[in-house]
């Protein structure tokens, strides 16, 4: 595959940012153009899907940083998260006293970590800026791209014309990366040349951002940042039909958002003085957290925002353009995968690339006919493989993260739920062997295919479900119970046989 090649990125967030970093340390040229100006000038308003949403960073997304060879962007992250060891859970007793739960992510005490978007943005384009081979081009609109003669247009919205319209540039690249968003440019040029299969569904749920303010300090010489509730956790306010969640920031203070069927956004709208009340009943302790008339204040100011989500493919086109992050496979949030998977997107994509380029060295050790045309049929090789790796996972991980709502908004409370976390947690701790673990444990702390952890998941629930019918079918049941009672101790190793030859015979079965 020949050496130097132009990548253009699209999309300066943390996703096109990293693929650009992948491209930059392999000596290709990189040109990154983003519709929005730099964020890290002062004068640049943040979105607010630049400051909410996606805030979960977990080992996809650090194994990912971790590859990109820059340990000061892992230095940064580091630095600048804290540690979430599980979910708190708040709500009020039947005697109508407050209380919080703890449910740890993992029975080994693994944790996510809540990450600043914003900070880790400008960090990787600090990083980025300082590479030779490297140039931005902000406030760029991609208005026109053509995949078969590699050559794409955008306005720039910081000049004018003698017509009056933004200025147009055209460009031209070996391939194009996007990573513009669900609303993504590039994959809606995209969809002109490649045969694409497209979906996009909004679900029932709107989200409004809110904040809980550092505590006051209790002494002058007391050091910072004072949180008001725990910093090691997701907070979350389950609802049934809608949730209210909080997650620490490391000045002290905690984004909070807000999850809201449609119908109940619009008569809280109709009338905002009745949100405390509605706190009050639905998410209990939070009105102590937050003055009503912040909550008011908050309401009435930040956008009311849709959730979507969007499965495509193919994820690439020939040689010259693929999509990775949101503009391959927006999700909703409720996994905390979002940026996640849009990180380890591009990882597999460079190892694929990688890989394609070692076969042609190891094929061709001389370079002799390596030309861009040996490349472009390389990289169309590399991406349809990557769009076969790529596909099914960001379906699944989407799918993951839509059941994932009900999980927290409803499941959590939930006797079963917590039955199952339970035995797979037991199972991972004192029969190891067995490589059994919970679904989030999966997801969150390891780096398998999100496919293969749907299929394995699934199979643990057959194969608990198998065993519980047989034990309840067995006078074994009966005996365990007594002896249990009666000797705790002596009993636990048996119970531990019986499990593992039920579990074998299950997974036979």
């Amino acid at each position: 595959m020949a050496g130097k090649q132009k990548v253009v990125v699209v999309g300066a967030g943390p996703v096109g940012s990293l693929a650009a970093l992948y491209a930059a340390q392999r000596g290709h040229d990189v040109e990154i153009y983003e519709l929005r100006p730099d964020l890290r000038d002062p004068t640049t308003e943040l979105l607010n899907f630049t400051r909410s949403i996606n805030l979960a960073l977990s080992e996809r997304g650090i194994n990912a940083m971790r590859n990109a060879g820059q340990p000061k962007l892992l230095e940064h992250v580091f630095g600048a998260t804290i540690p979430m060891r599980g979910r708190m859970i708040h709500g009020r007793t039947p005697k109508g006293d407050l209380y919080e739960a703890s449910q740890d992510y993992d029975v080994h005490g693994r944790a996510i970590y809540a990450v600043d978007r914003a900070g880790l943005n400008k960090r990787m384009l600090d990083i980025l800026e300082e590479m030779p081979n490297v140039k931005f081009f902000f406030s760029h609109k991609l208005t026109g791209a053509d995949f078969k003669k590699c050559k794409a247009w955008f306005e720039v919205m910081t000049s004018e014309s003698a017509t009056g319209r933004a200025r147009e540039i055209e460009i031209d690249f070996d391939f194009m990366i996007g990573a513009d968003g669900a609303h993504s440019a590039v994959r809606y040029h995209m969809m002109k040349f490649a045969h694409m299969d497209y979906k996009q569904e909004y679900i029932d749920t709107l989200w409004c951002e809110f904040q809980i303010k550092p505590a006051e300090p209790s002494s002058k010489d007391s050091v910072g940042p004072h949180f008001r509730i725990s910093p090691n956790h997701l907070h979350i306010w389950p609802g049934k039909d809608f949730m209210f969640i909080a997650i620490p920031s490391d000045d002290g203070s905690f984004t909070c958002t807000l999850f809201l069927p449609n119908e109940q956004t619009a008569a809280l709208e109709s009338n905002p003085d009745s949100l405390p009340a509605f706190f009050d009943k639905h998410f209990p302790g939070v009105t102590n957290l937050i003055p009503a008339d912040d909550l008011i204040e908050s309401f009435k100011r930040n956008p009311h925002l849709p959730l979507i989500s969007i499965k495509c493919s193919p994820h690439h086109f020939q040689s010259s353009a693929v999509l990775v992050g949101d503009a391959a496979h927006a999700m909703v949030p409720f996994y905390g995968q979002g940026m996640n998977a849009g990180l380890e997107d591009v990882r597999v994509l460079f190892s694929v690339l990688d890989k394609h380029r070692v076969l042609d060295e190891n094929n061709n050790p001389s370079g002799e006919g390596s030309d861009a045309s040996t490349a472009a049929y390389h990289r169309t090789v590399a991406f349809a493989e990557y769009t076969a790796n790529r596909v099914p996972d960001a379906h699944s991980i989407n799918d993951l993260a839509l059941q994932n709502y009900v999980e927290m908004r409803a499941s959590v409370l939930s006797p079963r739920y917590r039955l199952r976390k339970w035995l797979e947690e037991t199972m991972s701790v004192y029969l190891p062997g067995l490589g059994w673990q919970t679904k989030y444990s999966r997801v969150s702390f390891g780096n398998e295919r999100y496919s293969e952890v749907v299929a394995k998941s699934d199979h643990q629930g057959h194969v608990l479900m198998k065993s519980f019918e047989a034990l309840v079918c067995s006078p074994f049941v009966v005996g365990a119970v007594y002896l249990w009672w009666k000797r705790p101790q002596c009993v636990m190793g048996v119970v531990q046989g019986v499990l593992k030859s039920l579990l074998r015979a299950t997974e036979k079965a």
